[in-house]
């Protein structure tokens, strides 16, 4: 009885989805959109033959991500992982320091604080927004972690917390100003994992303009494209100049003479790349409208489905709901596998949330707090398409 019920329930899922994105023989989970814009912009660039990071392009496409983000700065990379690794080096985080991080994120996050040589902490998420969980960190930090001379220190492992790197899961928002709050009594610096988040606000803010500094991501799946890219974001101009400086090799400005001041990096975004992200953020508030629409319409469609919910954005937010997500009650966690199998095999592209960070081999050993809600979770969420052209009227 209880497989045909599982049978039963992943029928139900599965028409529920069709009949939002249509007959269509495959669905995938995300794709990119582009039109006319996008080819006359890029085929520009290379008849410039301006095609690397010193192009115009480079500048046009930071312009328009300042002026939509209502942020001060905006400096392009090659991606969103270079880009945190640029932010956590100017945040002067350092060897052995630990950083608080959600278990439940994409691995770049983790992975570039190990570029430096420090120590993901991973930290628990809120149900309301599947990104950190302010409260429940506040208490576990008044156990473990104790302020000297302005500076935090884990009492179990005597290293320095130095920061804290809050992701916008899906796009949702985490709660900023609670945990903005923890963050000045501990004096952690926060840093903004804003990759999925373009187009997401925090009770009418953009998100990136809470913290001292915060990444985008461009990547092909992401809710504007340049390919591959990602950028920092930060409302501090002396900031803003070491990120460029940094991310340009460290080159000293001069008309021929190639001298370096310091190790730097090769993280600039070319111009090709951001020719195309020109394009794309043009339309960036047309993909942000129909998103919200296909949210809706998967809301209603699955609203007899008792067995699941469809997440909402919080109540504080306005989410870009780059990736849809339903999460199974807890009684139905074993029909998690079947869903995605029959999913996916008739034709729609679903995935399950990422495996928690701390269950990976190379972060397994790494300080953690209770993180029962994370594992729950990862057992319960199912994305399923997000594209925001498969709303068509």
């Amino acid at each position: 009885n209880y497989e045909v019920l599982m049978g039963i329930l992943t029928q139900k899922i599965y028409e529920s989805i069709r009949n939002v994105v249509g007959e269509d023989s495959f669905i995938p989970l995300h794709t990119p959109f582009f039109g006319k814009t996008e080819e006359k912009y890029v085929v520009d660039c290379i008849r410039s033959n301006f095609v690397s990071s010193v192009g115009e392009y480079v500048d046009k496409f930071e312009k328009a991500i300042r002026e939509y983000t209502k942020t001060k700065y905006t400096i392009l990379t090659v991606n969103g992982t270079s880009a945190l690794h640029i932010c956590l080096l100017l945040t002067d985080v350092k060897k052995d320091d630990e950083v608080l991080v959600p278990s439940m994120t994409f691995v770049a996050t983790p992975n570039a604080v190990r570029y430096i040589g420090a120590v993901p902490h991973f930290v628990d998420v809120s149900k309301e927004s599947l990104g950190i969980d302010p409260f429940k960190l506040d208490e576990y930090l008044s156990k473990i972690a104790e302020v000297q001379e302005n500076q935090c220190y884990n009492k179990k492992t005597h290293r320095q917390i130095k920061a804290i790197i809050p992701m916008h899961t899906f796009g949702h928002p985490v709660d900023m100003d609670e945990l903005t709050s923890v963050a000045e009594r501990y004096k952690l610096t926060i840093i903004e994992d804003a990759a999925e988040a373009l187009g997401s606000l925090y009770k009418n803010k953009h998100v990136g303009n809470f913290s001292k500094m915060a990444i985008l991501s461009f990547n092909g799946n992401k809710i504007i494209t340049t390919g591959g890219g990602g950028a920092v974001l930060t409302n501090n101009e002396d900031l803003a100049k070491k990120v460029k400086h940094l991310t340009t090799t460290a080159k000293k400005p001069h008309p021929w003479e190639y001298v370096h001041d310091m190790v730097g990096y090769n993280y600039r975004m070319p111009a090709l790349n951001a020719s195309l992200g020109l394009a794309q953020i043009e339309k960036l508030d047309g993909f942000v409208e129909k998103k919200r629409i296909l949210a809706e319409r998967y809301k209603e469609s699955l609203k007899d489905v008792e067995e699941i919910e469809f997440f909402v954005e919080p109540g504080y937010a306005r989410s870009n709901y780059w990736l849809n997500a339903i999460i199974l009650n807890k009684e139905y966690i074993d029909a998690r596998d079947e869903i995605l199998d029959v999913t996916n095999k008739n034709g729609i592209m679903t995935r399950p949330v990422w495996k928690l960070m701390h269950k990976l081999e190379m972060f397994k050993d790494c300080p953690r707090m209770d993180l029962s809600v994370s594992e729950i979770l990862e057992k319960r969420i199912i994305n399923i398409p997000s594209s925001a052209h498969l709303i068509k009227d």
